[in-house]
């Protein structure tokens, strides 16, 4: 097998953003639909995994190194009950970093006694920087996919350590950019052909956050490695533009937050959280009837709901039920986007969100921390290590995030979000070869704006023929009140299968016409059901039946 280590050297990154630009030499225009793929068959019948599991440890090739451990039927990891199964934890392209540090991409590989014939790769997410149990779990519903019978394998995307010092090393840019992706996939499938006498019959990349930016890489850079891409809340563009948009709502809101002792300002004291569920309720007031069941969700699209937080502003002095001139003010120019100083958008704005009350939006946006000093979770920290150490180039270990200038630091940032960026909608030898992606986005995210995945999917309709050629293979589905990732606190119903609707879309020809998505026990309806239906659907309540059921509600 042959593993692939990139371009090397500090002249390597704009080498590779020239390399970029040839291999997406593609015709995004390529409006020409398809001819439709017949259905694929079922798998065929489970294939075992004879022998011990301390065996497989001679499938590592040179420059791999690899150990085997069994984990029986029955064991319990991280909630989820797994199957028999062999564990492999490997580390390729070890190597001494330009910094100094030690490197290697590392991975893990479950591969199930009884195996569907199915691979899945795990998405990973913020810095990555190390190895995740791959498991293939689906958040809030307590199933797996190694439990299901996939093989599953996850990776730390070649650097170990889970901040962004590995961006002094430009090989380890580009390993975390896509290069270590898609070692690990070739690895893992030459793993499984080695250990089951066979390769796998359909691939699958399930991924949110960082994860979803990772699934969005293949059908972009590596079509031809997966049947299926699910990506949620996709950090496509992280490395400039929405890392921009966390300084810029970071400087907003401290701007207008009261000060300690010493004169500092206390970001997570600019709204406490009764203001932000007054802006909450002040959304569901003004868009809970648009789809028909005034129920406390909004099911629109955010264009229709036409919300403006001038509504709560105080006559007088600020009081329990108004915010003050300052919050409104902030508020507004925070979900308005970033603009530099003659007012162009460096990124896009944000829909008014009931999410905005989730314990998921203060974290990322405010933090809780009762100091000047933001919470380690805060958006903006991670952010601007990021920025400091990986998005800029050359990388700068002193910048202050709040100096942050924005008509020129967005341009430091350029060289990287070239190859890091995964915002290209040609895709089409991912669709023409019968791919299918699923896009699933939360409209309360605090960190990456469902109003931009709104716009790529746009362009990709614009791109790939049409809004009904695109359907045929790509759907995007928009979540009310969901935070970053399924399951994640706000008022949603954000426990969904989405690999399952992956599966069956791949695998028997039926498109998700609707997902049907569950509340969790932490929201104001727990178990309510509800359709995620494909943008621009929205679900509607039928005008009979139970509300807190999904089978009240059409998708149109």
């Amino acid at each position: 097998m042959t593993t692939r280590t990139g371009l090397q050297g500090l002249g390597a990154l704009a080498a590779a953003c020239a390399l970029i630009t040839l291999a997406a030499c593609g015709s995004d225009d390529d409006s020409s639909a398809p001819p439709t793929p017949a259905p694929a068959p079922a798998p065929p019948a489970e294939t075992a995994l004879a022998g011990d599991c301390a065996t497989l440890t001679g499938l590592a090739t040179a420059g791999m190194t690899l150990t085997a451990a069994t984990v029986e039927a029955g064991t319990v990891v991280a909630g989820n009950t797994l199957p028999a199964h062999c564990v492999l934890r490997g580390r390729m392209n070890e190597r001494t970093g330009a910094d100094g540090q030690p490197y290697a991409i590392g991975f893990e590989l479950r591969l199930p006694r009884s195996w569907n014939g199915r691979f899945m790769f795990q998405g990973g997410g913020g810095n990555d920087g190390f190895v995740a149990n791959a498991l293939g779990a689906v958040a809030g519903l307590n199933t797996s996919a190694l439990g299901q019978g996939f093989a599953v394998v996850s990776t730390d995307a070649g650097h170990q350590g889970g901040n962004a010092r590995f961006g002094l090393d430009p090989q380890a840019r580009i390993d975390h950019a896509y290069n270590s992706y898609d070692v690990v996939t070739v690895t893992a499938k030459d793993l499984i052909q080695r250990a089951y006498g066979r390769g796998p019959d359909r691939s699958y990349f399930v991924g949110c956050s960082g994860g979803g930016r990772q699934a969005m890489l293949f059908p972009q850079r590596f079509p031809q490695h997966f049947d299926g891409i699910a990506a949620t809340a996709p950090a496509m563009k992280v490395a400039r533009e929405a890392s921009v948009a966390s300084v810029w709502n970071v400087i907003t809101h401290t701007a207008i937050a009261p000060v300690d002792a010493g004169g500092a300002r206390i970001l997570s004291q600019a709204y406490s959280n009764a203001d932000l569920k007054l802006v909450a309720d002040a959304v569901v007031q003004r868009c809970d009837a648009l789809d028909g069941a005034v129920d406390g969700m909004v099911h629109a699209n955010p264009s229709a709901c036409g919300f403006d937080p001038a509504v709560l502003q105080c006559t007088g002095a600020k009081a329990a039920d108004c915010l003050s001139a300052e919050q409104v003010g902030a508020l507004k120019k925070d979900f308005g986007g970033p603009r530099n100083s003659a007012g162009q958008p460096l990124y896009a704005s944000w829909p008014w969100d009931a999410g905005i009350a989730g314990p998921d939006w203060r974290n990322w946006r405010l933090g809780t921390s009762t100091t000047a000093v933001p919470n380690a979770r805060n958006a903006t920290l991670i952010a601007a290590d990021a920025m400091r150490y990986e998005f800029f180039t050359p990388p700068d270990p002193t910048f202050d995030y709040m100096a942050f200038n924005f008509d020129t630091d967005p341009a430091r940032m350029d060289a990287y979000a070239a190859i890091y960026h995964t915002t290209s909608t040609d895709v089409g030898a991912f669709r023409n070869r019968g791919g299918k992606m699923l896009l699933v986005h939360g409209l309360g995210d605090p960190i990456f704006s469902a109003n931009d995945t709104i716009d790529y999917y746009q362009r990709l309709q614009a791109a790939q023929g049409g809004a009904e050629a695109t359907r045929g293979f790509a759907r995007l589905y928009l979540v009310p009140g969901m935070n970053h990732c399924a399951n994640s606190g706000g008022p949603a119903t954000d426990q969904y299968d989405a690999l399952a609707a992956l599966v069956q879309w791949v695998e028997q020809g039926t498109a998700p016409d609707r997902i049907v998505a569950r509340a969790g026990a932490a929201t104001p309806w727990p178990g309510r059901t509800r359709p995620l239906c494909p943008y621009p659907q929205q679900a509607r309540y039928d005008g009979a039946g139970d509300v807190e059921k999904a089978e009240s509600f059409s998708c149109r």
